[in-house]
């Protein structure tokens, strides 16, 4: 439900428009150095307002610890992290709460949970929560830093094409031109990682990031190594020749997993970041009132290019992916010295 993860485990919690958002994770190793500066970059790289396609929505977004830091350190008891929202505009959804925005949880929400969810902001749903997902991405990525493994290793997210475009403001400059949200494509890469992350099957490494990907709103794809361009090779083509002992290949359209294990080449996933659902476009939807399909407008404050701040939230699901199977593996001791 919204738990994830075996001995690294997150639960994350809250509303885009209610007190706060948090996330409490167990299994954090004791020992860890913790401070707020520490989550200040990625939580700056997450947050709108501060580059053109982003909702003027800003928090400050300064982590409050309620539990499992001591003298700056991680005990090894859970921690728990509060995010408060302060900067909200709950009425521009009063008025929107018979119309079903098209795209978004609305519909389904009520549906499942009859009418007692919080649909301020998209609620639960929310991309207001990705900003735990963020803190714990800080977490791990220090625990990984961590690792005994022979290389450092490092999780890197880019975006590569906005609405089909390299030129990420030339993609971006379309959407503004036809007044509406659009999509693009984000890429993640993580270097330095051991040889046999993963299980076969179910808990393969492809398996579990794409699970955790899928938590981010609005992706809805996800490649590996070549990707959907495999189904257009041969397989002397496809196939990467393994070139020394240490499983060095020469070419990487595995994306760094094969069976389901890491081969100990770089990790190569690609993800698609849908358009923004709340466009101010003229849609048509059903209002549940008057039982009639009418044309509607969403209000509010929203992001153009969803993709924009995805890069920092697909590190921090990709680095706990990785954490866990790290301490699966005996990669990361419970003590931290």
């Amino acid at each position: 439900m919204n738990s994830f993860g075996r001995l690294f485990r997150v639960n994350i919690f809250g509303e885009s428009h209610g007190e706060s958002a948090g996330i409490n994770i167990d299994g954090i190793p004791a020992g860890l150095p913790l401070k707020v500066e520490d989550f200040l970059a990625d939580i700056e790289r997450r947050k709108g307002g501060t580059q053109k396609g982003t909702t003027p929505r800003q928090e400050t977004d300064l982590p409050i610890f309620k539990s499992g830091l001591f003298n700056d350190m991680t005990t090894g008891a859970p921690v728990t992290i509060l995010f408060e929202n302060n900067n909200t505009r709950s009425g521009d959804y009063q008025k929107q709460r018979a119309v079903p925005r098209p795209g978004h949880a609305d519909f389904v929400a009520s549906k499942k949970f009859g009418g007692y969810e919080d649909y301020r902001g998209g609620g639960h749903f929310s991309g207001r929560l990705t900003v735990c997902l963020v803190a714990a991405g800080v977490i791990a990525k220090k625990m990984l830093a961590h690792a005994l493994t022979d290389a450092s290793v490092e999780v890197k997210a880019t975006i590569l094409e906005i609405g089909g475009e390299t030129d990420l403001d030339k993609g971006l400059q379309k959407a503004i031109d036809a007044k509406d949200s659009i999509g693009g494509i984000v890429e993640c890469r993580v270097t330095g990682l051991p040889i046999g992350l993963g299980e076969p099957f179910f808990d393969s490494v492809e398996s579990l990031l794409a699970h955790a990907a899928f938590a981010i709103p609005a992706v809805r794809g996800v490649e590996f190594g070549t990707g959907f361009a495999a189904a257009r090779m041969f397989g002397v083509e496809h196939n990467d020749a393994i070139e020394d002992a240490s499983g060095k290949t020469r070419t990487n359209h595995a994306g760094g997993v094969v069976g389901g294990i890491s081969n100990g080449n770089e990790l190569v996933f690609r993800v698609a970041i849908k358009p923004t659902s709340s466009t101010p476009k003229e849609q048509q939807t059903w209002n549940w009132e008057s039982n009639l399909v009418e044309t509607f407008s969403v209000k509010g404050r929203h992001d153009l290019c969803i993709a924009l701040r995805v890069p920092v939230v697909l590190e921090a699901v990709t680095a706990m992916v990785l954490a866990d199977l790290m301490m699966l593996e005996q990669k990361i001791k419970r003590i931290l010295k």
